[in-house]
């Protein structure tokens, strides 16, 4: 075993669980064995709460000018250790080193955007009557929960963390237990930057700790980033039990295709896209609808896939249940009549044998019916869909009950346009294989792809992370008295 086994992070120290129960950690890129992720038990959970609570008062009575000194901190030292967390994303959860780099510089964008908080949430004031004024300023909920998946190690915990803490809160966050190691490194990072202790805590687990976060009476929201049948329980049971969440479930991202795309720039972004951190991201293209004759466009796409190499720029899926899963819908789809043009099952990465690779795939005449077209593949896989029409198209994007994103190549704003205002997804892309927004734009779909208001991320994360308190004054008797007053 690499490292020592997990413990969770509270009163600013590392505990080492009390549960008998344990998950093994394995690297993707080759099986070996990292550490071992502890089921905490309950108690541990209403540990790490209390450690939030307590810290609370004075963390969310420090002026928010003082609070985003830490974050100024804590981004120098993502940038000082940004060699190292690379290396540690990479190994937990098999991304390529370049892939993993962009996630940490990522993570530094996230945190810079957060050290603008002071100047977002200055708040508003208005005489409105005479000698009554209005005003509005933020406050801070308590204690919050994020709750983050395998896919994004270091990068969605800065989704959440920055924002939440820079306003006022304290935290609670639950890491994937397939990749526990970069959150514990970023506690270590938060508590150089000076964070003090309690303001943020990490416990580790399962079904029953995420459960504990959506009903304990201490916590007053929570976000979660995973899969669509988890986000709507998450969803679901935090409030039932009166808090708010946001929680960000999965997708499957639509490409519309049409004939006067440009042949290169369409090809090379649909090939990124769907390959891209070997396709476990929400935003990956999943689905191409070809409109018309873009055969040519299609053939590229093949000569780009096939340039894309297990071991080197496509690196592993998270688990050898993952890549059997993945596997299994292209074997499904070609026995259903689809027409595999590349394949990407078998593969094998020389000195690695026992690590989980599945190869870039191109799945051609695939159908509305079948389940790559319908359900979220989360690998290397692209499925092809061909139609006559654009309004066809948009027909099977809509039906699809997931709305993360969706991306029209062509050249023709008004075909552009059209997509734009018909697509039912919240985020859309021009020309763009992976419209992610970025800061202070939010992330966040429609449909089965995002449950709840607001965002957690960007600008608009403010209304989700706070509370509004609306204060009227009068202080001139002479004003007089009317129906304001």
């Amino acid at each position: 075993m690499k490292y020592e086994a997990v413990k969770n992070y509270y009163n600013g120290e590392f505990f080492k669980s009390s549960s008998d129960e344990s998950l093994d950690v394995i690297s993707p890129i080759d099986g070996n064995l990292l550490s071992k992720v502890p089921m905490s038990t309950t108690d541990e959970l209403n540990k790490a709460v209390e450690s939030a609570k307590n810290a609370f008062p004075k963390w969310s009575q420090t002026p928010i000018k003082e609070r985003v000194q830490v974050f100024f901190r804590y981004r120098s030292l993502l940038e000082k250790n940004l060699d190292e967390l690379t290396k540690l994303v990479s190994e937990e959860n098999g991304k390529t080193y370049d892939e993993a780099k962009a996630e940490v510089e990522k993570s530094i964008e996230l945190t810079e955007f957060a050290c603008s908080m002071p100047q977002l949430v200055s708040g508003e004031i208005l005489e409105v009557s005479k000698g009554v004024e209005c005003r509005t300023e933020h406050f801070p909920l308590g204690v919050v929960a994020s709750i983050v998946p395998f896919n994004f190690p270091l990068m969605v915990p800065n989704w959440t963390m920055p924002n939440a803490l820079v306003l006022g809160n304290t935290m609670i966050m639950k890491p994937s237990e397939l990749v526990p190691l970069s959150c514990l490194r970023m506690a270590e990072l938060l508590k150089e930057a000076g964070l003090p202790d309690g303001v943020f805590n990490i416990i580790n687990g399962g079904k029953e700790i995420v459960e504990g976060l959506c009903s304990h009476q201490d916590i007053e929201a929570v976000s979660f980033v995973g899969s669509t049948k988890v986000a709507k329980l998450v969803y679901q049971q935090s409030t039932h039990n009166l808090k708010r969440c946001v929680a960000l479930g999965g997708a499957k991202n639509h490409l519309f295709v049409l004939p006067d795309a440009n042949r290169t720039m369409t090809a090379t972004n649909v090939t990124a896209s769907m390959s891209g951190c070997a396709g476990q991201r929400c935003m990956a293209a999943s689905a191409m609808i070809a409109v018309g004759d873009v055969n040519a466009i299609i053939d590229q796409i093949c000569e780009e896939s096939r340039k894309i190499v297990v071991g080197k720029n496509l690196g592993a899926v998270i688990s050898k249940a993952s890549k059997e899963r993945i596997e299994n819908y292209i074997t499904e789809a070609e026995s259903q009549g689809a027409k595999i043009l590349v394949d990407g099952r078998n593969a094998v990465v020389e000195g690695k044998e026992n690590g989980t690779y599945v190869g870039a795939t191109v799945i051609d005449f695939v159908t509305p019916e079948m389940s790559v077209a319908r359900e979220e593949i989360f690998g290397p896989v692209i499925s092809i869909m061909r139609t006559e029409t654009l309004d066809e198209a948009l027909k099977i994007e809509n039906a699809n009950p997931y709305g993360n994103a969706a991306s029209v190549f062509t050249q023709s704003g008004g075909a552009a346009r059209y997509v734009m205002e018909h697509a039912s997804a919240g985020m859309i892309g021009v020309n763009i294989g992976v419209p992610v927004p970025r800061e202070p734009f939010s992330f966040g779909g429609w449909n089965d792809s995002r449950f709840g208001a607001n965002d957690i991320t960007g600008k608009s994360s403010i209304e989700f992370w706070t509370k509004l308190k609306k204060t009227t004054t009068k202080w001139n008797a002479e004003a007089g008295v009317n129906w304001m007053s």
